[in-house]
């Protein structure tokens, strides 16, 4: 079975164990979160696509860390003006193990 889910703005194909990075999610590790924007919902026999959620459907997973992703570089020149211009970006992310999906 297999689900797409929506948090953080993106949308995430998920099924059981799976483990995804997210946006931040205001919840300690170890602790179970539960994803009720589902989008999609889709075993061997039947799809059920929502209107544009799919009702009465939930996706359950746990907590596996709180982390920051490797460092993204933003340089900026601009030829002949000497203006160089360095930055650097560690975006927060929570990783989700997911243990079930219920419908």
């Amino acid at each position: 079975m297999i689900a797409i889910i929506k948090t953080g703005g993106k949308q995430y194909k998920v099924s059981k164990g799976d483990k995804i990075k997210v946006e931040k999610l205001d919840v300690e590790k170890g602790k179970e979160v539960v994803f009720d924007e589902v989008l999609l919902i889709s075993n061997d026999k039947k799809t059920e696509i929502g209107k544009p959620l799919v009702k009465n459907a939930k996706v359950i997973g746990k907590v596996l860390k709180q982390a920051r992703a490797k460092k993204v570089e933003i340089v900026k020149h601009k030829a002949k003006k000497r203006y160089n211009v360095k930055k650097g970006h560690r975006q927060y992310y929570t990783e989700v193990e997911i243990g079930d999906i219920k419908y």
